[in-house]
């Protein structure tokens, strides 16, 4: 059984230089499962892009290569490794204690998670001076929600209170990023990038699950995990994969997997290794060996082997 992720590798990294060649301060995000890549190699890839990548959490600090600097976008309220760090309340400075780390104060978007709002954005930048850290500037994080102009204009509106100060953003497209840096030439701007830069072109990845194997079934007859009901007549298949790979239904049910340019019926949901479909009598099946598409985010899929090609 296998879950493939297969990447024309000529195709995605062109795309890759193509992004990065677009952006002036770009931080390469690697974070979570590297966005399907495996982080560990991704991170080494990223510092091919430059010498600042951007992490998750302080847990992922170690996957960032000697001579980079990790960013963490996640605040600790626990020990915090050599890297700059994100704060975005009294408490979160406050674990650090005095002891004189670099940290990017979080300014709160329409988002509405951690962060500060701009008055006491400006409260925690003093603060922080004062306890002797070292400020690399301000960190904003809008909401996926809305177009990169909406984006834009909501950051110059947070920024125009806060004293000139290094300014880190994502989710802007690369000219509403542009024009943010023309409009506050007075500040340093950073943007993060990284569905945009590893998964910007699409047409360069295919994620792909074997079929264990299938049987006849009938109408009414039983089975699964769960004792599901069979609908109709057809054939079950077993594909090899699960929630184990982070395979689950879409968000509105329907099932993750295609053949033959056809939504395949869901079982029941996938469990760890194996998932089950049916297909009605006369629809495409697949045969044992053969191998069905599988539609799911890479940031939350675990393939069992990536293929370069």
């Amino acid at each position: 059984m296998a879950l493939v992720l297969t990447i024309d590798s000529a195709r995605w990294n062109q795309h890759v230089a193509r992004t990065a060649a677009e952006v002036s301060g770009l931080v390469p995000v690697v974070k979570g499962n590297g966005y399907g890549l495996g982080r560990d190699w991704l991170a080494t890839r990223a510092a091919e892009l430059g010498s600042v990548l951007a992490v998750g959490t302080v847990h992922e600090v170690s996957s960032v290569p000697a001579g980079c600097t990790p960013v963490v976008l996640t605040p600790s309220l626990g020990p915090c490794p050599e890297a700059v760090v994100t704060v975005g309340s009294a408490a979160h400075l406050e674990a650090l204690g005095r002891t004189g780390h670099r940290v990017l104060v979080k300014i709160r978007s329409s988002m509405g998670r951690y962060g500060a709002d701009p008055a006491t954005a400006r409260q925690l930048l003093a603060t922080a001076r004062e306890a002797g850290h070292d400020v690399w500037g301000v960190s904003i994080h809008p909401p996926l929600v809305g177009t990169s102009a909406d984006h834009a204009a909501e950051i110059a509106g947070l920024i125009e209170s806060i004293e000139p100060a290094a300014v880190w953003v994502s989710h802007l497209d690369p000219a509403d990023y542009d024009e943010l840096r023309r409009r506050f030439p007075d500040r340093n701007w950073w943007l993060r990038l990284g569905t945009r830069l590893w998964h910007g072109d699409k047409s360069s990845m295919q994620l792909r699950a074997d079929v264990l194997d299938t049987r006849p079934v009938s109408a009414g007859s039983i089975a699964g995990y769960h004792g599901a009901t069979i609908p109709f007549d057809g054939t079950l298949v077993m594909i090899g994969c699960g929630s184990a790979h982070g395979v689950a239904p879409l968000a509105d049910g329907r099932s993750p997997f295609h053949f033959g340019r056809q939504r395949m019926t869901l079982l029941e949901a996938p469990h760890m290794h194996t998932s089950m479909c049916v297909v009605p009598t006369g629809g495409p099946t697949p045969r044992v060996g053969e191998w069905v598409d599988v539609q799911r985010p890479l940031i939350t899929t675990q393939p069992d082997r990536i293929d370069w090609v």
